[in-house]
């Protein structure tokens, strides 16, 4: 996903920052009205969709911390199946799971094989959690929920969103959006990311 490496963060603050982006997901899913799941996210993504990719992503963190390479398929943004009857269960469950792999006292010592190549465990840690504070604009914005992002959440995901390419990553995220540079935080990090927070 990202390019650049990663500031200098100890293990404590990755996973109060990693944390914090799950906790702030999900009080973004448990607002999720029960007629808004078929609503869309983003572009060819339902809101069900958007939490099911989330999910997943949250279910790679376990066998890639222990060493297993990145597999197409092992874990599908399968809506149904991810989501069941309960998505707010799925995705607290999926994410418990990452949260704990990544507590270890010797997670930041791994090197996670992504599908892009070998990555330091603390990168991508930092990689995941600007991934969910950015989705959990994405998932407030479709249901009309709470837009405004954690500050510090916010000022780390920068750090890494300034990094991408300046055409974006194709598949991944658009091309940025032009916007002044004493716009907030907020703003920035997002049309780094292509949306519009403005």
């Amino acid at each position: 996903m990202f390019t650049g490496g990663m500031a200098d963060f100890s293990h404590v603050e990755l996973l109060e920052l990693f944390q914090r982006a799950q906790a702030q997901f999900t009080d973004r899913v448990d607002a999720v009205e029960p007629g808004q799941w078929e609503d869309e996210a983003l572009p060819g993504w339902t809101v069900a969709d958007l939490v099911a990719h989330l999910i997943s992503e949250q279910l790679w963190a376990v066998p890639l911390l222990a060493g297993e390479p990145y597999a197409e398929g092992r874990f599908p943004d399968d809506t149904g199946d991810l989501l069941g009857d309960d998505p707010l269960t799925g995705w607290e469950t999926a994410a418990d799971g990452a949260l704990t792999a990544f507590a270890q006292d010797d997670a930041l010592r791994h090197t996670v094989h992504l599908q892009r190549g070998p990555t330091p465990a603390g990168q991508y840690i930092l990689e995941m959690t600007a991934d969910l504070t950015v989705h959990a604009w994405d998932l407030a914005r479709a249901t009309g929920g709470d837009t405004e992002l954690d500050g510090e959440l916010v000022t780390a995901a920068l750090i890494l969103g300034e990094q991408l390419p300046e055409d974006g990553l194709p598949g991944f995220f658009d091309p940025p959006l032009d916007v002044s540079a004493s716009a907030r935080p907020q703003t920035r990090l997002l049309a780094r990311f292509g949306r519009k927070d403005f």
